[in-house]
């Protein structure tokens, strides 16, 4: 079974649709929580939410995730920039629904904290990501790309946990494949677009 070139055109042109709509939605409630947090949170005791399910506290973070190597934020920063460049790069090849929103939350948490070290004092590459959502018995404070990124990689995880590639097949249907077409170009069709 071979594909029509068209398409597979069609199909990676909505992938990255979608994949790139979810990241600039998660970019974009990132940055709009986190200047909310900076206008109204500075001088204030942490703000309890929801009988203490959430509390709204301001931290600075000059590490990565958790607090852990501040003192290493420029390398963060460039290892991020690397991490965005991979993800661009293999969205050619998704065929997903569920990699293509995995990918899209991955982009959008990525490129939230990026501008953070990017724009935020006390100068660029060394940038301290806003934190201000922290949970009962959970030790650190996080954002929303945070969160994104953490979804990102449980779903991850569980598309790779049910062996759903990232071409939308699974490995029970890799054989499905006609060998003389390049990799990604054919598709199992109960499998395309998997969730």
């Amino acid at each position: 079974m071979t594909a029509d070139p068209v398409q597979l055109r069609t199909r990676r042109i909505w992938a990255l649709t979608v994949m790139f709509c979810v990241a600039v939605i998660v970019l974009t409630a990132d940055a709009i929580s986190k200047q909310l947090v900076l206008a109204r949170l500075p001088g204030h005791p942490p703000v309890r939410l929801l009988h203490g399910l959430i509390t709204l506290d301001l931290t600075l973070n000059a590490g990565a995730a958790f607090g852990v190597g501040t003192s290493y934020t420029a390398v963060i920063a460039l290892i991020v920039c690397g991490v965005i460049v991979y993800i661009i790069r293999t969205a050619r090849r998704l065929r997903s629904l569920a990699w293509t929103i995995a990918l899209g939350l991955l982009l959008g948490g990525a490129l939230g904290n990026l501008g953070d070290r990017v724009f935020r004092g006390p100068g660029p590459l060394r940038g301290e990501v806003v934190d201000w959502i922290n949970l009962p018995h959970f030790p650190w404070t996080f954002n929303l790309a945070d969160a994104s990124i953490t979804c990102a990689a449980v779903l991850i995880a569980v598309l790779a946990l049910r062996g759903i590639r990232i071409d939308g097949i699974s490995p029970a249907h890799a054989g499905d494949r006609v060998d003389d077409t390049p990799a990604g170009t054919q598709l199992a069709d109960r499998d395309e677009l998997a969730s």
